[in-house]
């Protein structure tokens, strides 16, 4: 299965993933457990990777990220960046 790219990209959302992370002053190794806590595998280097815009993001995974950073999917998409 072939992953498209985005303007350059895998994901829209692993920009804001990584500025809202270091807002709360957390580590990716801490954003991965909290992540695995609420059940989704994901390491400290897929984070990483997300982040980068190097990984291709799940639907899953985008709302428990949301969850995690304690923020709206909408605001992980850059939807009011749109409007």
């Amino acid at each position: 299965m072939k992953i498209y790219d985005y303007q350059g990209k895998k994901n829209v959302s692993g920009r804001k993933i990584h500025q809202i992370r270091v807002q709360r002053e957390m580590s990716q190794s801490d954003l991965a457990a909290r992540i695995q806590v609420e059940g989704v595998m994901l390491e400290r280097d897929s984070i990483s990777r997300i982040e980068s815009g190097r990984r291709f993001v799940a639907d899953y995974e985008l709302f428990v990220f949301a969850k995690v950073l304690g923020v709206e999917v909408e605001s992980l998409l850059g939807v009011e960046e749109l409007v």
